[in-house]
């Protein structure tokens, strides 16, 4: 009975035109002046925003409901599910954008760390992030959004920044003290912790000493860099075939370059080399299905397709075992590859 109440309040509320009527001030009254014109257009803007998030979630938890029905009763592969989203124009991963929304804002209001009313003062971004984000993030965000206050993304990712820069474990005393008076501005510092958990201990000990002795903004920007090159270098070189065949001391060899200047070069040379094996592999890959569309296209045609055989003729050289390429520029270059299959 209770059940067929509330689906015929649904019902009922759907007969019901959202009430969102606004007095959007006329662009040519010059008698309006700007800020006032702006501050208008931002008010309806936030509503707009508002009633966007609030309708997401409950069309994440509408999804929801349905997938995990279908998981019940259904084929086991989510047919229902799918055709329903086909019914309605919605693509997977948008259901499953809306289903992680609603989700986030299930967590935040069951476990008390956001009142239902402050879902209203956020933006639907701001919202996003602040799932995303530390517990101790949450909450102070959720504290600030109760209190009132208009909570956007750049807020949630100000709290965040300011939250890494007094906790990371990674940062020497002397950083944390000045961004605790904040004569280090906590945007500088969180990204120098995000790129510093990407490397190894001793890495992160060689920079740590580094904005130690020099806790200022330029260090901390020198240091980001250095460790956003330190990590490029750890990542490519792991997928380089190379070093890994030769057995190469990977950690040593990036100490020496840390040590002598020239880290970036080094990263670079590694990076490169990483490409340029995925760029053979994906070369030898291509250079088979040219062969075999070739070969297939040659049964298919005959002295009736003279134009389609002399565009074979053309091509199918570079499916042979030596190609030829002229490379245009100041000077031209002939290039000439030859590609052995081993078992």
């Amino acid at each position: 009975m209770q059940d067929t109440e509330a689906f015929n309040d649904l019902a009922a509320a759907l007969q019901q035109p959202a009430d969102l009527t606004f007095e959007i001030p006329d662009p040519e009254d010059e008698q309006i002046p700007d800020a006032d014109f702006l501050q208008q257009l931002d008010v309806a803007w936030q509503i707009c925003d508002r009633f966007d998030l609030q309708t997401e979630i409950w069309r994440g938890r509408i999804l929801r409901a349905i997938r995990d029905r279908e998981k019940k009763g259904g084929d086991g592969r989510g047919t229902g599910f799918l055709k329903w989203l086909k019914e309605r124009e919605i693509s997977k991963s948008q259901a499953y954008s809306w289903i992680q929304l609603a989700n986030s804002a299930d967590t935040l209001l069951e476990e008390g760390k956001l009142d239902p009313k402050a879902v209203n003062n956020f933006s639907k971004r701001a919202f996003v992030e602040t799932a995303k984000a530390a517990p101790e993030v949450q909450h102070m965000v959720s504290e600030a959004a109760q209190k009132g206050d208009r909570i956007t993304r750049r807020e949630v990712r100000q709290l965040t920044d300011e939250w890494t820069a007094m906790s990371s474990e990674l940062l020497p005393e002397p950083v944390k003290e000045k961004a605790a008076d904040n004569s280090l501005p906590a945007r500088y510092i969180a990204p120098l912790v995000k790129e510093m958990e990407k490397l190894p201990e001793s890495h992160q000990k060689v920079l740590q000493k580094e904005i130690a002795a020099n806790p200022d903004v330029d260090t901390l920007k020198q240091a980001t860099s250095e460790a956003r090159q330190l990590a490029k270098y750890l990542k490519s070189a792991a997928q380089v075939q190379a070093l890994t065949q030769e057995d190469v001391d990977i950690e040593y060899a990036l100490e020496e370059a840390q040590r002598v200047g020239c880290l970036s070069i080094a990263a670079d040379l590694v990076n490169q080399a990483s490409q340029m094996e995925q760029t053979i592999a994906k070369l030898y890959m291509t250079w088979k299905k040219i062969t075999n569309l070739a070969d297939r296209l040659y049964v298919d045609t005959g002295a009736s397709t003279p134009n389609l055989r002399s565009l074979l003729s053309s091509i199918e050289p570079l499916g042979g075992e030596i190609m030829e390429l002229q490379l245009s520029g100041a000077t031209e270059h002939t290039i000439r590859l030859q590609i052995q299959e081993m078992n």
